[in-house]
């Protein structure tokens, strides 16, 4: 019988980390998608010579390196937590987690380091070719970094290239291990979400400053590159999102199940738009869906027939969290697909007339793709349960032996600290779209030599 404390501290450390994870991802899901758009805006300045594009990028650069401070912070502190309280993670797969960590620091780490400095301060001290190169550099290493990062996230969802022997994972594949069944599909559905991320959270500052009356020729590249970018990449998505579908259906059968809450294998499943799960009951109360619906899409077919929970000896998800974090990831990005085709439409048609309505719109949706990324993120990371480790192992096997206690109490800290900075951040990135209109009303001579 397990022991009742070991219960309450398994369950503050799921907690614990789901929430220094959920802060965490926030940030580098913007810094990744801005540091292209930040090599973008300066390529642009280059090529038309103006100095709009100049203001773009001067503008973004002080929420970018804020940006970035704080997902380098975050990150370190819940690396921290895979030794103090999930020891048995890295004692069972040590030997394949530790490497691909130690990959992103040497291969990503040092390189947004080593020219994040030139990128952020060398304008004027360096010729605008070393200053565009770092910028470059500084965003291959976020990419490089989401590499690795989701390498060893999907390996974890979909292991393969390794043996146990002793109760131990040891490679057997690097090749197999880093580019896993699920690994293609994850870090291009990731990096899709981090552009559209940043699309919407430069269209969405922009407006805001358009609705303050600052109509600066930057503002309005900085909303149209916005808009333009998320109209393109939302069906994307839409695509590598049907694709990464079918694929979890392949290799994660049980996260499908648990995401069309499906309790017994059966055939022509409808996609169920709203339903309340009722696991003592294994059904689905007050449902609404459309007949064949999820068939369809998981299956090609109509009739094309899905797994049930039942199958799953071993235990499965917590049905309506996945159930409906799924459906807000789904809902959020209809919700955008609507919002970036409306606004392409406007910005093509009423060219520099927008109307206030839809503005106030666009201001809303400013952080919705970190609405949409926390709700896929608890789809996979929830989905899998109850394994650490696809059928390697079991996340209460993993857990330490901290007392409940002391766990409660660092949990504390941590909510009441991002609270804080999650307040303080989008309080600056307002802050400096207020102020921008008063110290960019112009383009002076400073520009040119980035203000020296």
């Amino acid at each position: 019988m397990t022991d009742p404390a070991l219960l309450d501290a398994l369950m503050l450390s799921r907690i614990q980390f789901a929430a220094n994870i959920s802060f965490h991802i926030l940030f580098p899901t913007i810094s990744m998608g801005l540091a292209w758009l930040m090599v973008f805006f300066k390529i642009r300045h280059h090529v038309t010579g103006d100095d709009g594009w100049l203001l773009v990028y001067r503008f973004w650069l002080k929420i970018f390196a804020l940006t970035f401070a704080i997902g380098v912070v975050t990150g370190i502190t819940m690396s921290f937590q895979f030794g103090t309280n999930w020891p048995g993670y890295m004692n069972t797969v040590g030997n394949i987690a530790g490497p691909l960590l130690a990959y992103e620091v040497l291969t990503a780490f040092f390189l947004e380091a080593g020219f994040l400095g030139i990128m952020l301060f060398g304008r004027g001290r360096v010729s605008e070719t070393i200053h565009t190169m770092a910028c470059l550099l500084v965003a291959i290493g976020t990419s490089i970094s989401a590499f690795w990062i989701l390498a060893l996230n999907s390996w974890m969802q979909t292991p393969t290239g390794f043996e146990m022997i002793d109760g131990r994972a040891h490679v057997i594949s690097w090749m197999e291990v880093i580019f896993n069944p699920s690994m293609p599909y994850r870090l291009t559905h990731m990096l899709i979400a981090s552009g559209l991320t940043t699309s919407f959270l430069i269209a969405g500052v922009s407006a805001y400053r358009w609705l303050r009356g600052d109509h600066g020729s930057d503002v309005r590249m900085a909303l149209r590159t916005g808009v333009v970018l998320a109209a393109m990449l939302i069906p994307v998505q839409i695509m590598v999102g049907d694709a990464h579908g079918i694929n979890t259906l392949e290799h994660q059968p049980a996260k499908i199940a648990a995401i069309e809450a499906v309790w017994k294998r059966e055939s022509a499943v409808p996609l169920l738009l709203f339903a309340m799960p009722n696991e003592a009951e294994k059904r689905n109360d007050y449902a609404i869906g459309v007949p064949y619906g999820a068939s369809l899409i998981l299956t090609h077919s109509l009739d094309g027939e899905l797994p049930g929970l039942d199958e799953f000896p071993a235990g499965h998800a917590p049905v309506a969290a996945v159930f409906w974090s799924f459906r807000v990831m789904v809902g959020m990005g209809m919700l955008m697909l609507a919002m970036a085709w409306g606004w392409a439409f406007l910005l093509w048609r009423r060219k520099d007339n927008y109307p206030r309505l839809a503005l106030q719109g666009l201001v809303a949706m400013t952080f919705s793709g970190w609405v949409a990324t926390l709700a896929g993120w608890y789809v996979t990371e929830m989905g899998r349960q109850p394994w650490l480790v696809t059928n390697v192992l079991l996340t209460k096997d993993a857990v330490g032996a901290v007392p409940a206690a002391t766990i409660f109490g660092s949990l504390t800290m941590y909510l009441l600290m991002y609270a804080f900075l999650m307040a303080a951040y989008v309080s600056v990135v307002f802050y400096l779209a207020q102020k921008a209109q008063h110290s960019d009303d112009h383009v002076d001579n400073n520009i040119a030599t980035g203000g020296h």
